[in-house]
């Protein structure tokens, strides 16, 4: 347990700050204002990607301010490593998504597998509308059959691995106050 925790504060210790938590706070609140203004009134279902959305739907949510409701999906491909694997599926939402506007919110946007699958998902429930919020989007080429851009976006970044505010490097480091990116060495 000493190790990993010593490794985690190395990795921590040696990534480079991309965005502060006040640079964060300003992004969410351009991020609410545009939410707000494309779904306010259609009494939307925010859908939380888990586990690294946690954070940023948290944020994000007491932003809005309409009625909404609020549920969970998990879904990942990374369980517990760097590298991305098949999707599993964990948790669905309680919610029944029928006629419903619904926001997905999840960490970042990658190569869009996982986001592309949960969209899918979404429309075979029935959703009337789906729209995507990332609070990171990855300036990078998406996985063959992705499409799309997130709808909103809080940030933007080169391709590197992040972590921070959700992100996380083998489940650790999501409380870290900023975006920040994994030196070379630890990738």
């Amino acid at each position: 347990m000493t190790q990993t925790k010593d490794r985690m504060q190395n990795i921590f210790e040696s990534a480079e700050c991309l965005y502060s938590y006040a640079e964060i706070e300003k992004s969410l609140d351009q991020m609410a204002k545009e939410i707000t203004q494309e779904i306010r009134g259609t009494h939307p279902i925010i859908l939380c990607v888990m586990i690294g959305a946690l954070i940023p739907t948290g944020h994000l949510v007491t932003r809005l301010h309409f009625p909404l409701q609020l549920d969970y999906i998990h879904v990942t491909r990374y369980r517990g490593t760097t590298r991305g694997g098949d999707l599993h599926w964990l948790v669905e939402p309680r919610n029944d998504l029928k006629d419903r506007t619904v926001l997905i919110v999840d960490d970042v946007m990658d190569g869009g597998l996982t986001l592309s699958a949960i969209i899918d998902y979404c429309k075979q429930a029935g959703a009337k509308a789906v729209y995507t919020a990332v609070m990171v989007n990855k300036q990078r080429k998406r996985e063959k059959g992705v499409d799309f851009e997130p709808d909103f976006s809080g940030l933007k970044t080169e391709d590197k691995f992040l972590v921070g505010f959700g992100l996380d490097y083998e489940e650790y480091l999501r409380n870290a106050p900023g975006i920040y990116a994994v030196s070379e060495e630890h990738q």
